[in-house]
């Protein structure tokens, strides 16, 4: 795991569910042409289309912020790579199952790659199950590809405004949002990070969400900016 500064955590608000569906509904009526939002009991994520390494979201749930964009610009910082059994001990549930966004190890996938983590983490006695997507750019025919476990290459060139980044990025169909940092993936072979919709007549998405109750921040860059963010 890279040299890191401490952990820091805070514990957070957590509304009732019937609150949080009113608040969604609102906010994704205001860009979505059809929305359901409702309590309900997770589906059994082990299975299709899902596949995920548990079976549902539960237990203690906790949000992590591990390195940042800081690390990426004007030139990415390689060596800072995290290891998620690490990361489950910092946010004291040793053999959590950690899923989210997060951008895959290049040493390791041999290019800057968008992964879709769903770790379920070491514990005493069992080993990590790693069920993660990544995407990258498929180099025959430049459209996104998904594979079971990104944008482009690392740029060569600083990225110091957002307009540098965003020529930089590739948009696929379904994918980013800086502000939530939302990645993405399908059983069609398409996933990511979310930018925008690029077929807003036909995309729909499917999610789960359950309200956390602590934050934890791990290795905070010491210099901060607002380049390559909302």
């Amino acid at each position: 795991m890279a040299t890191r500064t401490k952990t820091e955590r805070n514990l957070l608000h957590c509304p009732p569910l019937e609150e949080l569906c009113n608040v969604l509904e609102s906010g994704l009526n205001k860009n979505f042409a059809d929305v359901q939002v409702a309590v309900a009991d997770c589906p059994d994520l082990t299975r299709e289309p899902f596949q995920f390494p548990v079976k549902g979201l539960c237990g203690s749930p906790r949000i992590t912020d591990v390195g940042g964009v800081p690390y990426l610009v004007p030139l990415p910082q390689k060596h800072k790579e995290y290891d998620m059994n690490t990361v489950s001990r910092e946010v004291e549930l040793p053999g959590a199952f950690i899923l989210g966004a997060a951008a895959a190890p290049s040493r390791v996938v041999g290019m800057n790659a968008e992964l879709m983590p769903l770790v379920h983490t070491e514990t005493e006695g069992r080993p990590a199950v790693n069920g993660s997507y990544f995407s990258s750019v498929n180099p025959t025919d430049g459209r996104c590809l998904q594979e079971k476990y990104s944008d482009t290459e690392f740029s060569a060139c600083p990225l110091n405004t957002d307009d540098e980044v965003n020529d930089w990025l590739k948009h696929y169909e379904g994918l980013d949002l800086r502000v939530e940092h939302t990645h993405c993936f399908s059983d069609h072979g398409e996933g990511g990070h979310y930018y925008i919709d690029t077929t807003p007549d036909t995309v729909e998405y499917l999610g789960y969400f359950l309200p956390a109750e602590y934050v934890y921040r791990i290795d905070r860059p010491q210099e901060s900016h607002s380049i390559g963010r909302d």
